[in-house]
């Protein structure tokens, strides 16, 4: 039986080595929240709120998880007693949506079970591979010149995979430019849900391309208009930020409303429902990967343990540290060697928080 007698919380910030701009918003600095959670023998387990300082993605931000957390699900997860993540998980239930606040938690608790446990995160979730596929996520660039620059560098990194984020007035010609100038690797594309459910031209170009997929088209909850769309492409649609919960994915599968899905740790609430995700796309022959959100060097080792996973069977976001950050807050960054991060064998994350490092970068915590 686990018992957690301390919950601490941290605001971090890191700026990013290159800008990231997206359909609805660029960022040059990223705030997230960690969480540890101590249990009686003192054992510590790390999780990571990466959500967005705005609300531009989902709802949440920085500041409202901050409260949620605080508010919320400190007082649910002190002096609680259980065996299993699962069990937890159950308890942060109680709060409704809030799924970034409430995934830091878990991932807190997964990363402590797994360490009393003696075996590694990605063992415990049911991780087979000894290394994944990584893939690189490129935001919108001031010019095509500078999109083929940034393309060049990651592919001689040994990225073999790349999304471009598109939005309206950003997608056919650059597409076709990366395409055209890179036709060894697999490039998918990503629009965040930018554009109108009217809008059938762009895909229908887009669909002569040769892409991977076409990630998130529509708003998250038009469920009927990613169905017809993906009726008239025969590029798979991926599916992001409509899938929140479990319950999303049914929905979207008997619909049809896609045939690849993004699993985020974050955006589902953490790695329990993300694993029920997992489990139910596989049986349903859906293929999956595991989307970022820029996280630091803890988050991204829980989406390391996650892709290790027999059901992810596309490069996931899991791209090395330096590839957004001078710095990890993690004593070694993650690293990505020709285009694949080593799951780590050690018990836990595999990962270990830089605690020096994180006094110089912390702005708030309790």
């Amino acid at each position: 039986m686990i018992r957690i007698q301390r919950v601490d919380l941290r605001r971090v910030r890191l700026p990013l080595v290159h800008q990231f701009r997206t359909s609805s918003h660029a960022k040059r600095e990223l705030e997230h929240i960690l969480v540890a959670i101590t249990d009686e023998s003192g054992a510590v387990g790390w999780g990571e709120i990466a959500s967005p300082s705005g609300p531009f993605y989902s709802a949440e931000t920085v500041e409202s998880c901050w409260a949620v957390a605080r508010d919320h699900l400190r007082p649910l997860v002190l002096g609680a007693a259980w065996e299993h993540p699962a069990e937890l998980a159950a308890a942060l239930g109680k709060v409704r949506g809030n799924q970034f606040a409430r995934a830091g938690f878990d991932m807190a608790a997964w990363a402590l079970w797994s360490a009393r446990q003696g075996v590694p995160l990605a063992a415990a979730l049911g991780g087979s591979r000894a290394r994944v596929e990584a893939g690189v996520s490129l935001g919108i660039e001031p010019s095509i010149d500078e999109l083929l620059a940034q393309v060049e560098l990651r592919v001689a990194e040994g990225y073999r995979r790349v999304k471009l984020k598109i939005a309206p007035g950003w997608d056919v010609e650059p597409v076709l430019a990366v395409r055209t100038s890179f036709p060894e690797i697999s490039v998918h594309v990503d629009a965040n849900g930018a554009y109108p459910l009217a809008e059938r031209d762009i895909f229908r170009h887009l669909d002569t391309v040769g892409l991977l997929m076409i990630e998130q088209p529509y708003a998250p909850r038009a469920f009927v208009a990613h169905a017809a769309l993906q009726e008239i492409l025969e590029t798979p649609l991926c599916l992001d930020e409509s899938v929140e919960d479990v319950e999303d994915l049914v929905t979207a599968l008997r619909l049809g409303a896609g045939r690849i899905l993004n699993i985020k740790v974050s955006r589902m609430g953490g790695l329990t429902p993300a694993v029920r995700a997992h489990d139910l796309a596989r049986d349903e022959g859906i293929p999956v990967w595991c989307g970022g959100m820029h996280e630091f060097g803890i988050g991204r080792a829980a989406n390391v343990a996650l892709s290790s996973l027999p059901g992810f069977t596309l490069p996931s976001d899991v791209s090395g540290s330096d590839k957004y950050y001078a710095r990890d807050i993690t004593t070694e960054p993650v690293v990505c060697e020709s285009g694949f991060v080593a799951v780590p064998s050690a018990a836990g994350l595999g990962w270990e928080p830089d605690l020096a490092f994180l006094e110089e970068c912390t702005v708030d915590r309790l």
